[in-house]
């Protein structure tokens, strides 16, 4: 498995687990899948904490599975699923808040943007960003539209997403991009403790507030997904230039 879960005081505790860097692959989706599917449905559950096994929160997707692709219709079936599994996520009715223990690059970050709140380990060599533009990438309407919404300014997207260079916790918390500070040991813990703050309230009105907060960004990336060309994402996955670029990040990483 390349993800566990566990049910804490009513709170699902998510980690990511694919050595080297708790990468996702489809199975980590159809993990999160039915996370938040549980989520939405028991009564008995507060929200959901992702987490990563070891220094890594997650690396982002699987380059295996991105460097294995064998034809177009398989890059779109691939990312039509992840985009709607991604969507569930950021539209989740229950508090989702990550505890960040190390880098979260490429979907990585993406996936913690899509939390509600995010608490990140207080430590500078730690690497955070999204470096899809230097390997020839764009981002698809989820992501796209999910770390718009997440960075909040322009500033921002500008930083992260057209530069493509790493940074670290305290600039994310400094810029807010990520929420606050918290060392290893705390980190789950405290997201745990946010989870109870938002939903432990009478009546639980953080539903409708978050329904509310998300509700117009979720029906443009659905609007967005319907008339998308998946084609883009197929052409870039099928270039050769950008597959042999992606198995030279592979190789150094493995």
């Amino acid at each position: 498995m390349t993800y566990e879960t566990k049910i804490e005081d009513g709170i699902i505790i998510f980690t990511f687990n694919n050595p080297k860097v708790n990468a996702i692959n489809v199975e980590t989706l159809q993990g999160i899948d039915e996370a938040v599917d549980k989520l939405n449905a028991d009564e008995s559950l507060k929200g959901m904490v992702f987490t990563g096994v070891g220094r890594t929160f997650c690396g982002g997707f699987d380059l295996n599975t991105f460097t294995s692709f064998t034809s177009g219709e398989e890059v779109i079936k691939w990312f039509k699923f992840e985009e709607g599994v991604l969507l569930k996520l950021f539209s989740c009715k229950k508090p989702i808040v990550s505890a960040i223990n190390g880098g979260a690059t490429a979907a990585g970050m993406i996936y913690a943007m899509a939390s509600d709140y995010n608490i990140v380990v207080n430590n500078p060599k730690v690497k955070i960003g999204m470096t899809e533009i230097k390997l020839g990438m764009s981002l698809s309407p989820a992501m796209g539209n999910i770390m718009r919404f997440g960075l909040d300014t322009d500033r921002n997207y500008r930083d992260i997403i057209m530069k493509g260079e790493l940074v670290d916790p305290m600039f994310c918390v400094e810029r807010g991009i990520f929420d606050e500070l918290a060392e290893a040991d705390e980190l789950v813990d405290k997201a745990k403790a946010k989870i109870c703050a938002l939903y432990d309230t009478l009546g639980h009105p953080f539903i409708q507030l978050k329904d509310l907060q998300k509700r117009q960004m979720g029906a443009l990336i659905k609007k967005e997904l319907e008339e998308y060309d998946w084609n883009l994402m197929a052409d870039t996955f099928m270039d050769e230039k950008v597959n042999k670029l992606l198995k030279k990040v592979l190789a150094s990483i493995s």
